[in-house]
């Protein structure tokens, strides 16, 4: 077994969702569910079939978010592995929704930030292992950085 670390390629200003899912009607679920969680939403995806052609499936409503999503998948190489990018909207809008579609198993990682994700390659194929999400942290918060934050969520309509 090899492990190795691939870095995602996010388009600029977008979030992502990395899951696992088990079945060639992923996709058109996945589309289903995005188009009509939020209004607004531009998004491509792309699922990597495990069995049969063995094809990285997409679709979405933003040609440069699927050919990105497709480059990621092709580059990942994991079976049954789904990612999603998104602008207009956050994983916030559309996670709950995603995670209740029959055939999603797992998600690793829903964020903007920078995403490593380790696999473990066999001769059978490849398997995400886990994934590496942004930074690692520096500190604990001060008083100062609690009221930033609260500000913020309140500022982008999180919070009341």
């Amino acid at each position: 077994m090899e492990l190795k670390s691939i870095k995602i390629i996010a388009p600029r200003d977008t979030n992502l969702i990395l899951g696992q899912t088990h079945f060639i009607k992923s996709a058109e679920d996945l589309y289903e569910t995005l188009i009509t969680g939020a209004p607004g939403i531009k998004f491509g995806l792309a699922f990597s079939e495990a069995s049969g052609k063995c094809l990285v499936r997409s679709d979405g409503n933003d040609d440069e978010l699927v050919k990105a999503a497709e480059e990621n998948a092709l580059e990942l190489g994991c079976g049954h592995s789904f990612i999603v990018f998104m602008r207009n909207a956050y994983p916030i809008n559309v996670l709950n929704a995603i995670k209740n579609v029959q055939e999603v198993c797992n998600i690793f990682c829903a964020t903007a930030n920078p995403v490593e994700v380790i696999v473990a390659e066999t001769v059978q194929g490849r398997g995400i292992l886990g994934v590496v999400d942004g930074e690692c942290p520096k500190g604990i918060e001060s008083v100062e950085d609690k009221e930033e934050r609260k500000t913020f969520l309140r500022s982008i309509g999180y919070k009341r």
